[in-house]
């Protein structure tokens, strides 16, 4: 595949875990799993914390599922051939194949939306381009197509199937989970702390200041 760089370019050592823990973590928001487009401010700040850390696994011959995901402050997939090798996909790959997908969405080719029943290699995984749109990077990468996929029971099927286990699926929702929590806790107390020092000092009508009375 073109414009494929593998992780040693980007001057990495250690394991997958290691680089993921040290360069990636950080607070992820999977509210929804795709926004549409033209957000507004606040949205699109939420949309940031939506990037993830997401390693794919070749199974067989063109198939693929998830082996592992939680949030990250970049996007980043890296993908698991089965030869052994490890490469981390460009932002220009990762947008061609978002592109390719959603053809074979608007045309019915898709495994995404297919019957469960129909998608004859569940077990061994889907396409590169549908497991990209399974995974938490797909409510970045392919928050455009949003609307063809929400809804979906289909795709929220082969969605979950796209993922090596079911301990992988929960463990992915579990982090984001927390992640979104995480976020609105911190929101929590920013803005407990804004108001805090609105009520307080020269207007803030405390007894302290000129006009508190």
């Amino acid at each position: 595949m073109k414009h494929i760089k593998k992780i040693s370019d980007y001057t990495m050592v250690g394991s997958i875990g290691a680089l993921a823990a040290v360069s990636f973590t950080g607070c992820g928001d999977s509210s929804s799993m795709f926004e549409q487009p033209q957000q507004a401010p606040m949205q699109q700040e939420t949309q940031k914390a939506q990037n993830a850390f997401v390693i794919i696994a070749e199974t067989a011959p063109g198939k693929y599922k998830i082996e592992d995901e939680f949030p990250a402050k970049e996007t980043r997939i890296v993908l698991k051939k089965l030869d052994g090798t490890e490469r981390v996909l460009t932002k220009a790959e990762m947008d061609e194949l978002v592109k390719e997908e959603a053809a074979k969405i608007d045309n019915g080719t898709s495994e995404l939306t297919k019957d469960p029943s129909e998608v004859s290699s569940t077990d061994s995984g889907m396409g590169l381009g549908g497991i990209l749109l399974s995974s938490m990077a797909g409510a970045v990468l392919g928050s455009w197509i949003g609307n063809k996929l929400f809804g979906n029971s289909n795709y929220q099927n082969n969605r979950r199937a796209s993922y090596k286990s079911p301990q992988t699926y929960s463990r992915s929702k579990n982090s984001f989970n927390q992640a979104k929590k995480s976020s609105m806790a911190k929101k929590s107390g920013y803005q407990k702390k804004s108001s805090t020092r609105k009520s307080s000092g020269f207007f803030g009508g405390s007894k302290g200041g000129f006009f508190g009375g």
